[in-house]
């Protein structure tokens, strides 16, 4: 793909905007009169979102067949990830982190948490091949997978602020972060693959953020 219809799709899909705020690492800043910032430590492990974000209003349809809404969640921690079952770097590696960390947890932090991919590759993604995918990574039944035609999927992926296949032409080069959304619905941390995302920190994320919010 040319430099330039992939700065554009880029842009376009809101990818940079959401890279410029991925930028405030392990904590929130403030500039005082003085000039001097001052930085604010997280109780998270992954990075700060900018901003209190909520999680989108969405309705998709689980690849096992359920149909799953955004407001049936509230009062769980959620965690969101974007996933292509083509993709060959990130995907896999997220996907198995996403798996182990869910068997890890406590079982009265797991009942209260819903982890799940929602899909960049419309046209590839289904049943069969999100199981496939799945099961060759260990994480078959820790966590659901969404799916969707382009059209139910493109309103998800703007809300969402999401780079997608369909803008890049390359199964390998898409939004592949994992957000954790608290109980109240707020967006609290955002985990990068290559800096933040294991099992021990999806966990210690995952029960910080059962402690915030509202039930």
């Amino acid at each position: 793909m040319r430099r330039g219809a992939l700065a554009v799709g880029l842009l376009a899909s809101g990818f940079v905007p959401l890279l410029l705020g991925a930028l405030f690492v392990h904590g929130r800043s403030s500039a005082p009169a003085s000039g001097r910032t001052i930085v604010r430590e997280s109780a998270y492990r992954g990075s700060s979102p900018p901003g209190r974000i909520q999680l989108p209003d969405f309705r998709l349809r689980s690849y096992r067949g359920a149909l799953v809404r955004s407001r049936g969640l509230r009062g769980k921690v959620v965690l969101v990830t974007f996933l292509d079952t083509r993709c060959t770097t990130q995907c896999p590696i997220i996907a198995g982190i996403l798996g182990e960390a869910m068997r890890k947890l406590p079982a009265q932090a797991r009942a209260k948490t819903v982890a799940f991919a929602i899909s960049v590759d419309p046209e590839y993604d289904r049943p069969t091949s999100v199981c496939r995918f799945l099961r060759r990574r260990d994480a078959l039944g820790p966590f659901d997978f969404l799916l969707g035609t382009e059209k139910q999927l493109r309103p998800v992926w703007r809300s969402f602020y999401v780079l997608t296949v369909s803008k890049t032409d390359n199964p390998n080069i898409h939004s592949a972060d994992v957000r954790v959304f608290d109980r109240s619905g707020i967006w609290v941390s955002t985990m990068h693959v290559g800096v933040d995302p294991t099992p021990a920190n999806l966990v210690h994320d995952v029960e910080t953020a059962l402690g915030n919010g509202t039930a």
